[in-house]
């Protein structure tokens, strides 16, 4: 009997022993989640910036592909074997300036024969004349019949409109040997070569020679939209002012401005029906040949002057279902989501109409962390510098430069 009660002794005493250890642990896990529930998250931090207030250039942007102001493309006009390129290619070439030679030998064989004809037909002329001139005295006599005078008088014409043909065919053997050697029709940058020494040319071969392209002033082509090229002519209308005195400005694919304004030089008469745009081409000064046919650029012109106006960074602008929305953080740090009415873009900032005051604080880094009433802590917002190569480049933002509607 003592063996028994000792056993059953036992075994309540392992079984108070896991109850202890097991009310231990809740006591714990319960203390824990207390823990973690009292525990408040933290504070977002978000990057802040004041909407400033200044005058600011209205312009209008577009991308412009360069040109020359006049290409001359240069073609053989007489068939012959290549024998000299007397230019180096890339140079600044003046007008009438040797280009390339076409084997003259040919041409001035048949410049020969055509002197040669030529001759001939002159004595025959003198002859014809000389008869002409004894017959008509004659024939005023009755002496020679009036048929010897009629044949006298035609062979003389003959004779006569015989060397204006051979006129005409010793100006073309000239002619035919002078385009043996190329000469470029105007001053400007020369192409490189499509026809190498020995290649046989002719006027109907599938390529040109070269390219002269005038460069000073250069071309820069652009297209306008119909809602632009209406935007434009009202303002004109308003103002006075031609849509084409407006002055341009050029800005280089490195971000930096062409030094020398241009002005507007060909309006196309229509819309091209395929992009609903009109043609533009401006004049840029080059003395320094700096542009080159095949450039782009962005061609931007300056519309009007905004005053005192509210610019904020594009990057604190969220678009929403055709909705602008930014939000501001008020002096109790606390976050109001607001509809702001946009404007122009300027550069990297966006023009604000309406919907915000000048000085009030918004998110520009960290938008996507807060919600309205929420309280935050600010640090104020450093706009990244461009990459390398790429001085003046606009930063990223909703979309690109504004000026355009």
């Amino acid at each position: 009997m003592i063996p028994k009660f000792a056993r059953i002794l036992a075994a309540r005493s392992s079984l108070h022993r896991t109850a202890v250890v097991l009310a231990a642990v809740a006591l714990v896990s319960t203390a824990a989640c207390d823990r973690q529930k009292a525990a408040a998250p933290p504070t977002p931090v978000v990057e802040v910036v004041e909407a400033t207030q200044r005058d600011v250039p209205i312009y209008m942007e577009w991308v412009g592909a360069m040109d020359g102001n006049v290409n001359a493309v240069i073609r053989p006009q007489v068939t012959g074997y290549l024998i000299k390129q007397n230019y180096r290619e890339g140079d600044l070439i003046q007008k009438g300036q040797l280009l390339f030679e076409i084997d003259p030998r040919t041409f001035e064989a048949a410049l020969d024969e055509a002197k040669g004809v030529r001759a001939q037909k002159a004595a025959r002329l003198e002859t014809t004349a000389a008869n002409l001139a004894r017959i008509k005295p004659l024939a005023a006599k009755n002496a020679v019949s009036q048929k010897d005078l009629d044949d006298s008088t035609g062979a003389y014409q003959s004779a006569k409109a015989e060397l204006e043909a051979a006129d005409a065919n010793l100006k073309t053997a000239k002619l035919n040997l002078g385009f043996t050697r190329i000469t470029s029709p105007i001053t400007g940058i020369a192409g490189i070569a499509k026809a190498q020494i020995g290649d046989l040319l002719s006027p109907s071969m599938p390529t040109e020679l070269t390219t002269v392209s005038s460069v000073d002033p250069i071309k820069v082509y652009f297209n306008l939209s119909e809602r632009e090229y209406l935007k434009l002519a009202g303002e004109a209308a308003v103002s006075g002012n031609r849509p084409d005195n407006v002055p341009l400005e050029l800005i280089l694919v490195d971000g930096s401005v062409y030094p020398h304004q241009g002005k507007v030089a060909v309006f196309n008469r229509q819309v091209d029906p395929m992009t609903g745009t009109f043609k533009i081409a401006a004049l840029f000064p080059n003395p320094d040949n700096l542009l080159r046919p095949g450039q782009y650029g962005k061609v931007r012109a300056t519309m009007a002057v905004a005053r005192g106006a509210l610019l904020i960074p594009q990057r604190a602008v969220t678009e929403m279902q055709g909705k602008y929305l930014v939000a501001v953080v008020g002096p109790d740090n606390k976050v109001d989501i607001r509809t702001v009415i946009a404007g122009e873009r300027i550069g990297s900032d966006w023009l604000i109409s309406e919907g915000l005051k000048p000085g009030e604080k918004v998110i520009a880094e960290g938008t996507q962390k807060v919600r309205p009433g929420m309280t935050v802590e600010t640090k104020p917002f450093v706009l990244a510098a461009p990459a390398a190569g790429t001085p003046g480049k606009p930063a990223s933002g909703p979309a690109a430069p504004a000026a355009k509607e």
